[in-house]
């Protein structure tokens, strides 16, 4: 069965939503609108000069010399900022203090690996002192060493946890138990305990106190009480903004079931069920394993859309795709989430026409028609057609111009070996030359890995531009047609 034409009021609806989150085609006409005062700080000027390097590019030409400087005084003037004590990047500034001492690097590199390595020790002590077993046994002098086994683990004192098993394996009846003797061997010759109490020794050199408490300054570390606090409160925030977000497009569906009540003769020639069911919406619709394409990096969940039931009235229900809707509690996260967008939409893209695909949904499966999957615009304008981002946050305030440096970028440009070198050469206020950045900018022009960099302008220009208020979505539905 062919697809029946878009209803012209959702096609409507998306031509007079409001779109205040839009930026211009340039960094420069964006910096333009915003007032002139002194307000061009140094990340923008380092968006424009990527932009100006981007389009030379584009046209198989080398940017000019003066582009690279600017970018190279403004990646050096954004250093400076980032070094500044007490009121810079603590980030940065815990970066190139890993950079400057070995024993910090040496502290990193055992705290990314200290949860395995806490976990197979806690594995090993359990199997010879959980409490469970403790509990169990005769008091005595192999209950009380085994007790403070455990109470060392508990503790995370890994020292302490260390003379325990000193202690045990000085027991008489410590060697004649096969298994104790294989948990304490496990304890003693494996690397984990002894990384693990280097760690420990390595926390108490004033360095690395001092990079700790730059950590501790970026944010609460993953796992404790604060972090988990704020990832709750993250994702409270982000299931306010869904809600939000598939209001407005119930009230879309309503206005569309209206308009097919009313138009009941046409719709039906048209293929599609007329009456007050021709329209839903769905949230938190999930894509299948059997769709074609690669599911890598690609959006598996979509957080609501408009579908349009397909068939005739007496038929199993099936469902076409009108509108894809992703819900963002902030402006600047849509363009981190876009290329998992762009991905999944590509996916979707890759369904077999002939094939009703089931989704898994909040509101129940609903079968997807692969037809209507398969007509999905993948990029360019035409996407604005099939994909929204929906957002709650206030637009740019004109004063403050839109932040044309999206943060990943900034963290990538300053945490490139040469800008790292750079800031500790002025951490230890030596001097510094800035043209040491040239590398910097080389690798901008010729490596892939900094593809997302030079491109990030009009990544963030297609983002906002499918961008709308929540409001403004609900505004729209009430007046298009009217």
């Amino acid at each position: 069965m062919p697809l029946p034409p878009r209803p012209a009021l959702l096609d409507e609806t998306l031509r007079i939503v409001a779109r205040r989150y839009r930026v211009p085609d340039t960094p420069e006409a964006a910096l333009d609108a915003a007032p002139a005062a002194p307000r061009r700080h140094c990340t923008s000027t380092l968006a424009v000069a990527i932009d100006q390097a981007r389009r030379a590019l584009a046209r198989s030409d080398t940017p000019p010399a003066t582009v690279k400087q600017t970018f190279i005084d403004a990646l050096a003037q954004l250093i400076g900022e980032a070094m500044r004590e007490n009121q810079g990047d603590p980030a940065i500034q815990a970066m190139v203090l890993r950079h400057q001492a070995v024993q910090v690097r040496e502290y990193a590199s055992l705290a990314a690996g200290a949860e395995p390595d806490r976990r197979d020790v806690v594995a090993a002590v359990n199997a010879i002192a959980h409490p469970a077993k403790l509990q169990r046994m005769p008091p005595g002098p192999q209950r009380e060493a085994l007790a403070a086994l455990q109470a060392a683990a508990s503790a995370s004192t890994w020292a302490a946890l260390s003379e325990a098993v000193e202690r045990i394996d000085a027991l008489s009846d410590a060697a004649s138990d096969s298994a104790m003797a294989r948990s304490l061997t496990r304890l003693r010759d494996g690397a984990a305990l002894e990384r693990l109490c280097r760690l420990d020794a390595l926390a108490c050199d004033p360095l690395v106190q001092r990079y700790q408490a730059l950590w501790n300054r970026n944010g609460p570390r993953s796992g404790t009480p604060g972090a988990v606090a704020r990832g709750l409160a993250a994702q409270q925030r982000g299931a306010a903004v869904e809600a939000q977000a598939a209001k407005a497009l119930q009230a879309l569906a309503h206005r569309l079931n209206t308009e097919a009540s009313t138009a009941a003769s046409t719709e039906a020639s048209q293929g599609t069920t007329p009456g007050a069911d021709a329209y839903r919406v769905v949230t938190s619709m999930h894509v299948p394993p059997e769709l074609p394409g690669s599911a890598d990096r690609a959006k598996s969940e979509w957080d609501a859309a408009l579908l349009r039931r397909a068939g005739p009235p007496d038929a199993e229900p099936a469902w076409d795709v009108c509108l894809l809707v992703e819900a963002k509690a902030g402006v600047d996260a849509a363009s981190t989430d876009f290329p998992r967008l762009l991905r999944g939409v590509q996916r979707l893209a890759q369904a077999d026409a002939g094939v009703i695909y089931p989704f898994l949904s909040h509101q129940g499966t609903v079968a997807l028609r692969g037809a209507s999957l398969s007509a999905l615009p993948t990029q360019g304008p035409d996407l604005a057609s099939a994909v929204l981002y929906c957002c709650d946050a206030p637009a740019d305030e004109p004063v403050d111009a839109p932040r044309l440096l999206n943060a990943a970028c900034r963290m990538q440009l300053l945490s490139a070996p040469a800008s790292v070198a750079y800031a500790s050469q002025l951490a230890r206020r030596e001097p510094a030359d800035a043209q040491a950045l040239e590398a910097v900018w080389q690798g901008l022009l010729t490596s892939p890995q900094w593809a997302g960099v030079l491109n990030q302008y009009p990544l963030l220009h297609q983002v906002r531009a499918l961008m709308v208020h929540t409001d403004d979505l609900f505004a729209a539905t009430q007046h298009a047609g009217l």
